[in-house]
This record gives structure tokens, sequence and C-alpha cells, in this order.
């Protein structure tokens, strides 16, 4: 490295020096497993490593060890357009499933026997590095496979990955100018079990299983969080890379990829292998499963990978899973307690799921005390009742799962689950529409456990557009219960918002601002935000469009509901249920006094007994074209308004529009408007008219 001629020769040198010993004895105790130094000989190198820095700051680099942890928490994690999709593997649970993807490689391949490179399948978080000239500069998770989140800063927490690939004389092929690392970051299950007991003693949550523990590790906003969690990480191939000779491969095979992978200095599997043919992968996939009890991290089953890479490359890909590669599953582990309650829990959307509180049992690595039961009618077809003992297992090793009853408990009257009628939240009844499995709780607006859910979707940009609400700050103003509905938006004020983490008067005003702009809006729009179960943003404009106001909507039966276009008996029901709870009324009669006002929709002309025929609203059978920047509100938002109203929007002047609204900066279609002599309106106008004064 180049520091400043101000820093001594000797400080220089010593500093080189105490990296390279460092990164060295990382290498043999988070790789090798095989220590070189004592802890307090490691700690001695460091600090005095740590003390060159302090006081020569020109020899800090990003590679050095005392750079793992240090930088400040981040806000939220950047994305990461992965050059190389991340892509999952295909699923194998038998032997025939084995059978049909070795046909179909040797057929794809025109061979009568193909190598596979066999690993154990970690179950972990997959993530990938970037190395350039050697040095780690960009970790992100997988993500949906295209873009994940920039974790870097909390990989560099983790010691089993270099910081700088080992790239001495020791190793066989020197390492590409751009270096691309995929692997799994885990958890060891003795890390994870002293994680538990530290987490016991202090009275802190206890996780899980490994896997949620290192998820939860890797998402920490702040590294210092993320290094406090004992992580390791295996790698398993490479993505892009840019060679730095040539063009030459690095290697022909997989196998020889994860020894060349180990030599820069990565953990790999232990257990890996090469095997021909059915007979081969059988073999390796016992082996392994009788000796999974005694790894020491997770796995929940094996991966089969072509190994040379041109015969990869020539069987390819199909939808987002590659040909040359599958998984073989473990089978579920299984194991047998007492059903000691069924309980329900309400979820975001306010589905009510009943709940398996059981008597704690260790099952496929970990202690299961609770399972989800999904709905009612499972707990019938399952024959489910409390005191029931049953047989649990670990569905993909992942989720609990009541599988079956193996002896019945002595089964009296309160030993049966129904199904509450009212939610254990708010209160509000709990319907079941026809043909749906789930229960849910009618009190959207007003539900403790919808809350987030509703907010958030209540502020959306097609409902209330409210400008800068979004997830983290709704999650501030629930956790501390300064909004218990939608209504208790509008009653907020600047000191209590400026109070909030991570929010300042500007960022404060800017929000009460958007809240107060988001009063004055559609009834399409208002309908929409209410999140009434079904009703999206179409059927929430033809119901304005057909009742014309929010009272004909709020009282009318289900029967009157059904004249409306396309609404449905599931529909009508759901909407005439959600009036019916007077919870979700009481909300809405806030709003109203908050001061929300809006534009009604406009009336059909129908039979005698329905709601009024009054003309429509002032834009009735006008057909508007929109141009240039509107401040008042969105293109979208002022499309829906005039529709509200009776108008159509078109997208170009012609000689059969009525009338042009054009704002900031309009451009072609004005000159078209004056040229066929078109009424045209500013936005200040077109507000007026909004206001109910007629074309």
């Amino acid at each position: 490295m180049t520091v400043s001629s101000t820093v001594p020769k000797k400080a220089v040198d010593r500093a080189a020096e105490l990296r390279r010993e460092l990164e060295s004895h990382n290498y043999r105790y988070y790789v090798q497993d095989e220590p070189s130094v004592s802890d307090a000989e490691w700690d001695r190198l460091f600090h005095e490593l740590v003390d060159l820095e302090t006081r020569f700051p020109a020899l800090v680099s990003a590679d050095s060890p005392t750079q793992r942890v240090g930088m400040a928490p981040q806000s939220e994690f950047a994305e990461v357009t992965h050059r190389l999709p991340m892509l999952s593997l295909a699923n194998a649970f038998s032997e025939d499933d084995i059978r049909n993807f070795d046909r179909r490689c040797r057929e794809g391949l025109e061979v009568t026997e193909v190598e596979y490179a066999c690993e154990p399948k970690f179950d972990g978080l997959a993530v990938t590095l970037i190395y350039v000239d050697g040095i780690f500069v960009q970790g992100a998770t997988r993500g949906d496979g295209a873009v994940g989140e920039d974790v870097t800063a909390n990989l560099k927490t983790i010691r089993a990955i270099p910081s700088r690939l080992r790239n001495d004389h020791a190793v066989d092929v020197p390492a590409p100018a751009m270096f691309e690392v995929r692997g799994e970051v885990l958890m060891l299950k003795k890390d994870f079990l002293a994680l538990n007991l530290r987490q016991r003693e202090r009275g802190g949550k206890i996780f899980v299983n490994p896997r949620n523990a290192a998820a939860g590790a890797l998402r920490q906003l702040d590294p210092k969080l993320t290094q406090q969690r004992p992580l390791t990480f295996f790698a398993y191939g490479i993505g892009s890379t840019v060679e730095a000779t040539d063009g030459v491969n690095l290697v022909r095979t997989h196998a020889a990829l994860l020894d060349l992978l180990h030599e820069y200095g990565f953990r790999v599997a232990p257990i890996r292998a090469v095997a021909c043919g059915v007979e081969g992968l059988q073999s390796y996939y016992a082996k392994v499963g009788g000796t999974r009890a005694e790894l020491p991290f997770e796995i929940d089953g094996v991966v089969y990978k072509v190994n040379r890479f041109d015969w990869q490359e020539k069987l390819g890909y199909v939808s987002r899973a590659p040909r040359f590669a599958i998984a073989h599953k473990f089978p579920a582990e299984e194991a047998t307690t007492v059903l000691q309650d069924i309980e329900v829990q309400v979820g975001r959307t306010g589905a009510i799921t009943p709940v398996a509180r059981l008597e704690p049992v260790f099952v496929g690595g970990t202690t299961v005390s609770n399972a989800t039961l999904h709905n009612e009618d499972e707990v019938r077809a399952k024959d489910l009742w409390r005191r029931d003992t049953v047989v649990v297992r670990r569905a993909g090793d992942v989720i609990p799962e009541v599988a079956r009853v193996a002896s019945q408990g002595p089964r009296q009257k309160s030993d049966w689950f129904d199904m509450p009628a009212q939610c254990p939240q708010c209160g509000s009844a709990v319907v079941r529409l026809e043909g749906e499995s789930a229960a849910r709780c009618t009190g959207g607006l007003f539900c403790p456990a919808q809350r987030k859910q509703a907010l958030l979707h209540f502020a959306q940009r097609r409902a209330m557009d409210v400008d800068g609400l979004g997830d983290k700050l709704v999650e501030q103003l629930v956790d501390q219960a300064l909004v218990r509905s939608p209504a208790d938006l509008y009653r907020l004020g600047l000191t209590t918002l400026a109070g909030l983490d991570r929010m300042a008067q500007k960022s404060a005003g800017n929000l009460l601002a958007g809240i107060e702009k988001s009063k004055y809006t559609t009834l399409a729009r208002f309908l929409f935000a209410l999140g009434i179960r079904h009703v999206g943003e179409a059927t929430a404009r033809d119901l304005a469009n057909h009742f014309g106001n929010l009272d004909a909507i709020m009282n009318a039966e289900a029967a009157a509901l059904l004249d409306v276009n396309d609404v449905g008996p599931v529909v009508a029901e759901s909407i005439a249920q959600f009036f019916a709870e007077p919870h979700n009324r009481e909300v809405v009669e806030q709003l109203r006094a908050c001061g929300i006002t809006w534009t009604e929709g406009a009336p059909e002309m129908r039979r005698a007994g329905n709601v009024s025929t009054e003309p429509a609203g002032p834009f009735a059978g006008k057909t508007v074209v929109l141009t240039g920047a509107l401040t008042a509100m969105s293109r979208d938002d002022a499309k829906a308004r005039i529709e509200a109203l009776g108008g159509k929007v078109a997208g170009s002047v012609s000689k059969k529009t009525d009338l042009v609204v054009a704002g900031a900066e309009s451009g072609s279609k004005l000159d078209r408007a004056q040229e066929l002599g078109v009424m045209v309106w500013d936005e200040a106008e077109f507000l007026r008219h909004l206001q109910g004064k007629q074309i």
C-alpha cells in the first residue's frame, strides 16, 4: 500500500506484517478450525495494529483486520442488482426423482454416464461477495434472485469471510481482477446454543433455529449488532468473473473450484465428494444423512451438480433453476408431544389463524412449542382436540407442523375447538365468506393486529396518497401508540413527529403537508383506501359512480350492492360486513370530522327505488386531456377525479376534445388545443371546477 511519507518506514513494515499475521491466524481459526495462537496472543497483535493505525491514520486500509467493525448504523439497505441472477434449485424427494434427474442430464449431454459434484445443502442465507484486485468491496443478499440488499458492512464483521483473498505462492491459480464468490451465511449449532443460553440469562429473545438467528443478525442496520452474533460463511460457487489472464478458465470442474476457493481463504463444505450415476448419488445421500446429527451445522439435504462446467453450460437453465443441478431434500423429522391448547392469532390482513400450543418437543434440531394449523378446516380434517397426543414435524426442516393425531386425549367438551365469533384483538365480528378457507376480523380500520397494514394501504399513492408515510414511520407511530386508526394521522402535530427516530422539523413539516394535502380526494380513492376486502381500485370507482355518495354505500344491503358492475355475492357480502362493523363506521366518521372531503361519484340513471338520478358531475360527458405538470395532485389523481365526475380522460387532443387542462411546461398538446380552438384551463381554474362549479 502507498502511505504518506510522514509515516516512518518501520511503522509501515510492522503494520503490513501484523495484517499478514492476523489474517493468517483468522484463516487457520475460522476456515481450517486449527487455531495457531492463543486468544490472548491474537488480541495482543490486534491491539498493536490498532495502536499503530491510531498514531498513524495514513496506515489504515479497507482490508485491515481493524476495519471489520466501526461503520455507522445504516438507515436502510441499498439495492444491489446481481451481475448474474442467483437462481434457486429444483428439489428432489425420492430415488425416482434422482433417476429422472440423471436421465435428463445424460440425454441432454448424449452420454452414458455423468460425473457429479456432491455437497451438503446448508440451511442458511445465500449471499454474494465481490472482490476487486483481491479485496472484498461489496456483499449482498440473494433477495428475489435478481436484486438483493447491500449488507457489506455486516458481512465484514464475519471473520470467516476474508477481507483479502489469499493469493500468494501457495495458491495454484491467481485470483481474477474481479471475483464474485457465492455461498451461505449461517450459525454453527454450538454457537446457536451458546447464543440462546446468553439470551435466556439476559431475559432476551430466544431464537427458534440457527437460520432465523443468522437471518436476523445479517439484516441488522447496525453492524455492531451483527458482530455480536457468531456467524460464519461457507462458499459453494462463483458468479460473474472478469479474468485476469486472457480469458483462461480458472478451473474446469465444480469440485476443482471448491478446492480453489479453499485455497483463496474460504470455508467450503468438508464432506463434499464426486460421484457417478444414481448409485453414487444415493450412496452420498445415505452417508451424509447418517452423519447429519453430528455435523457442526444445520443442513436440509444435499446438492448434486454436473461436475464439468462445459457440460453445465450445455445443459443450461429452465425457468429460474439450472438443469444441471438439483437439491435432494431430507424427509421431515417427526416427534410426538401433547397438544396443550388451540388458540388463534390475528394476521396483518385480518385472517384468524388457529395456532397449536404444544408441550415443548425437540424435533429437527430445534425445540418446537408452537405450530400453525392454517385454518378451521385443517383442525377438523385432522380431528385435533386439546390434550391429544400429536405427531409434530418440521416441514422442509423449517416450519413446525402438526401432522396427525398419535393418540386421542380425554376429549371432553372443553377440548373441542371453535373459531371465535369476535376478534380477540378488537372484539369486532369474525366472518368467513363463502368460498374462502380463512375466517377474518371485520374491524380492518380499528383492529390493532391490522393497524400497520391498514395504515400503509390507506396512505399508498393510489389511495389517499400521503406523501412521506412509509413502513418505518408507520411502525414507529403504531409501536408508540401515536396512531390507532387512519383518523389519528390527521391529529398528529409537528412536535410529536419531530421527536420520532430519524425525523426532524423539516421532514416532519413535509409529512404534515402531505397529510393535509391528502384531505381532498375522490370518493373512489377514499373507498379504496378503507381496505375493504375484495374492493380494488376498479370496484371502488364502480361503487362511487353507481351510488354517488358514501352514505348510500355504507347503508346498502348486499342485494343492492349486486347491482353494481362486476360486484358478485362474495364482494357484496364483504362490503356489507365491513360497514356493518360499528368500529369501521366510527373510524369513517372520525375521518370526515378531520376534514377529509371528496368529489362524489356520478350516479347512473337507474330504475325507481335506487339513489337519486340527479345530473352527474361537472365533467359528465366531457372528454378531457391533461398536459404538463400539476402541482396540487398527481396525473393519476386528476384522472380519477375527472372520471368520478362523469368525464373521460384521453391521451391526445382532437376535434372531439372538450377541454384541455394545462399544467406547468405544457407542450405540443397545448399548441394543438389552441390550434383547434379547444377550451383550455390552467390548474387553478381546474381546481375551482373540481370544487363544484359546472363547465
